[in-house]
């Protein structure tokens, strides 16, 4: 669901969602790729966790091939950590799976994917403070409501999904002054209305 146009992002078959598709697994891969390669020990702090469980969900995360080691990095016996990918691509047949335990994977992943939407938002409310009068402008919590067909909900999302990936050609070089990582969530979902469920 992250970043879907990025070449050089991962697309998930039923193996490596079953290797991913984990609460914390999925922390420390976003935690990897927004604050770059880190130790089992820095993890554990930013997270909340005990280094023994993010060192073991570090190995299962290699052994599917999203996160590599960063030797350059380390010292003596310290480990380094880093994203193999800037992101993933979900496949919905994922979903309809004959498996039923790749079916809940499924269901996990996109479930953990909500719950890191809400929590990056519920972060940006509790430190909007701490940002800069310029950011605050800069920032946006909106919804609406349309009616359309299936098709049409198709052609809006690949619009807006095509929108943000042209910013990527325009994006400033790292270093440039007040440049920031900036989160973008999209959600387009059909809703019942109170007339309908009558």
């Amino acid at each position: 669901m992250d970043e879907p146009q990025d070449p050089q992002d991962h697309s998930l078959d039923a193996r490596s969602l079953r290797g991913l598709a984990h609460p914390l697994r999925m922390q420390l891969l976003s935690a990897l790729r927004r604050g770059g390669p880190a130790t089992a020990s820095q993890l554990a702090e930013k997270l909340g966790e005990s280094s023994g469980a993010t060192s073991y969900h570090l190995r299962q995360l290699a052994a599917h091939g999203f996160v590599e080691d960063v030797p350059e990095q380390g010292k003596g016996r310290e480990r380094w950590w880093k994203a193999a990918h800037t992101g993933v691509r979900f496949d919905e047949a994922l979903l309809r799976d004959r498996n039923p335990e790749v079916r809940g994977a499924a269901d996990l992943f996109l479930h953990e994917v909500a719950n890191q939407h809400t929590r990056d938002l519920a972060t940006w409310l509790g430190t909007r403070e701490d940002w800069s009068e310029a950011w605050n402008r800069s920032s946006d919590m909106s919804d609406w409501t349309l009616s359309l067909t299936p098709e049409l909900a198709l052609e809006l999302v690949e619009k807006m999904h095509a929108l943000v990936e042209s910013y990527r050609a325009v994006a400033p070089e790292a270093g440039t002054p007040d440049t920031e990582q900036v989160r973008i969530h999209t959600h387009v979902l059909p809703i019942r209305t109170d007339r309908e469920a009558n």
